[in-house]
């Protein structure tokens, strides 16, 4: 099925071009390509993101696209801080315990999502390829048990952590 979408988003992706052409030539690809993309993942959400990370993006998954065919969306992006909130107090409850909480998310104080530079991307094969090419956008994966979280650092890659709490579990310890 991932095939099917894949070929349907690229066929719409070219079919965009001559508009994108008269409303933005030097970048109708870019265009075409996030149009195709808005298409094939409605209800995606880069409100938010820093301008950085929003250009990181989309320059990333227009590379992904037209170069190697491979469909880069946006799982979850920006999150306000309430949200966050109640996504830690959420884990807390399932997990049973801050600590293990933290091992899948982090509280908004810590969390980049609240900052606008930590996107989760879908699918798989889209954060596989990010992961392979991201550091050219100065997007990176920085936790070992989650293929789907990237972050922007421009400065370069970030060490990797085991998991999000990693450098809270440690410093509790």
């Amino acid at each position: 099925m991932t095939g099917i979408y894949r070929v349907v988003t690229h066929v719409l992706a070219v079919l965009f071009v001559p508009v994108a052409w008269v409303v933005a030539r030097g970048r109708a690809r870019h265009v075409a390509c996030q149009w195709a993309l808005g298409a094939r993942y409605p209800a995606e959400n880069l409100a938010g993101l820093t301008p950085g990370t929003h250009a990181a993006f989309t320059a990333a998954r227009t590379e992904a696209l037209w170069r190697h065919g491979i469909l880069l969306g946006l799982t979850s992006g920006h999150r306000d801080a309430a949200t966050q909130a109640d996504l830690f107090r959420k884990e807390v409850l399932r997990a049973g315990s801050h600590e293990l909480a933290l091992q899948l998310t982090l509280p908004p104080a810590q969390s980049q999502h609240v900052q606008g530079v930590a996107l989760d991307v879908r699918p798989y094969e889209g954060a596989q390829w990010l992961e392979v090419h991201g550091g050219r956008f100065g997007l990176y994966r920085v936790y070992d048990n989650e293929w789907w979280h990237f972050e922007y650092h421009p400065g370069g890659r970030p060490q990797r952590l085991p998991h999000p709490g990693y450098t809270a579990t440690r410093a509790a310890s």
